[in-house]
């Protein structure tokens, strides 16, 4: 399969301007994200708004994000990065201009919320396919630990922001934020010339694509474990991921202040997790790296679920943010290494459904359940299953790797 990927001279420019220009994005987005979740929080006190809340982010991002894969694998990414940052900037400019008239019902929120999720569904196969074009393959990790770092800053300073603006000017404040936002990271994108992905096969229909890419997909064994282990483990992850608000503003205090430590004290573990794997460089065995990370999400967890206080809370939440770097960078790098150039992206749009997914499919489970049980028995529960899948992705993937070295020795040993 031929492809016709950049020269790798002049990287460095090319990937410095994109994480750039992702992570200015990244910041508008976040602190609109933050607001709106506070806002229905602090409105409402439900797990079942929770529950609307999260569906109305992702569910579109499943509905459109196998068609996203195959226009990822078939135009320019840059430039579906481009129009699908413009598609969200707009839609947010709408919702603000909708609160300056008065229109401030919470059902508004959940219908952008669903327009913007469409956009992502557009852009995140796009996102995880480029890279490859951008950066060298043996400066992946690094580039994604940078990435995760970036990020970790800038998501270390959007709750506050957040925070600040909603409970200072209000939250319509924060809707021109992520248009600024959004406007200047087109701005940057445009200045990166990335070239082509030369396709050897011709376009057929957008749905025999589809089915070529999830066909791809589910024949690869190390693939088909990836999916396997991200469904499991982002259906877990919900009640610490999307109810911790909930069971901050429940057991501990309504304010503001507390909801705002909840995400800094992550975002602060992401920080110092992101530098962890920049420095590092290389995880030389990545299954091992989630597996690890998994036992790790389950035990913090199951921990955070009996905290006896506030602070207690924040510190376990603290150590579990360390632990998403190495998760998102191994398993980003591993699919970016074992893919053919010229499906990346609809396999991108596969794990993007999967994470897409897995979230509204447990929200529809623990959202109704945090109205009935207390979100400390969500979280000790779902941390030992956490604990359990990352046991069983780390053995399965020594297995195979087992399984690997035999065939080899005895292919070895047939020729000689």
């Amino acid at each position: 399969m031929e492809t016709n990927l950049p020269q790798m001279s002049g990287w460095k420019k090319r990937a410095g301007l994109f994480l750039t220009s992702q992570n200015i994005s990244l910041f508008g987005s976040s602190v609109v994200a933050f607001a709106i979740i506070w806002h229905i929080t602090l409105t409402t006190s439900s797990g079942v708004w929770m529950m609307l809340a999260t569906l109305s982010s992702m569910v579109p991002q499943v509905v459109v994000s196998l068609f996203g894969g195959v226009l990822a694998d078939r135009y320019s990414r840059k430039v579906l990065i481009m129009l699908s940052d413009g598609f969200i900037a707009l839609s947010t400019l709408g919702l603000a201009i909708a609160f300056l008239l008065g229109f401030n019902k919470l059902e508004l929120l959940l219908i952008i919320s669903a327009v913007r999720s469409i956009g992502g569904g557009i852009q995140s196969p796009a996102v995880g396919a480029i890279f490859p074009q951008l950066v060298p393959q043996d400066k992946l990790t690094k580039v994604q630990g940078i990435n995760q770092t970036i990020g970790s800053v800038l998501m270390l300073l959007s709750p506050p922001v957040a925070g600040m603006l909603l409970g200072s000017i209000g939250i319509v404040a924060t809707f021109f934020v992520d248009v600024i936002t959004a406007l200047l990271a087109i701005v940057v994108t445009s200045f990166i010339r990335v070239e082509k992905v030369v396709r050897t096969d011709a376009f057929d229909s957008v749905w025999k694509d589809m089915k070529a890419g999830l066909r791809y997909t589910l024949r690869n064994p190390q693939l088909r474990r990836i999916i396997i282990c991200f469904s499991l483990s982002f259906f877990l992850i919900t009640p610490a991921a999307v109810l911790s608000p909930l069971m901050v503003n429940r057991t501990f205090g309504p304010e503001v202040w507390r909801l705002t430590a909840n995400e800094v004290v992550w975002t602060i573990g992401s920080l110092v997790g992101g530098v962890f794997v920049s420095l590092k460089g290389e995880f030389k065995d990545k299954v091992l790296t989630v597996a690890v990370s998994l036992v790790a999400f389950g035990i913090l967890f199951g921990l955070m679920g009996i905290a006896w206080n506030f602070f207690v809370f924040l510190l376990l939440m603290g150590i579990s943010g360390f632990f998403i770097p190495a998760i998102t960078t191994a398993q980003t790098v591993h699919i970016q290494e074992i893919t053919e150039p010229d499906v990346l992206g609809r396999v991108f749009s596969i794990v993007q459904i999967i994470t897409a997914s897995a979230m509204p499919v447990a929200i529809l489970v623990f959202g109704p359940l945090a109205d009935v049980v207390s979100v400390e028995l969500l979280l000790v529960v779902s941390g030992i299953l956490l604990a359990l899948v990352g046991v069983w992705y780390g053995w399965l993937g020594k297995r195979e790797s087992g399984s690997s070295q035999q065939i080899a020795q005895s292919a070895e040993g047939e020729a000689l």
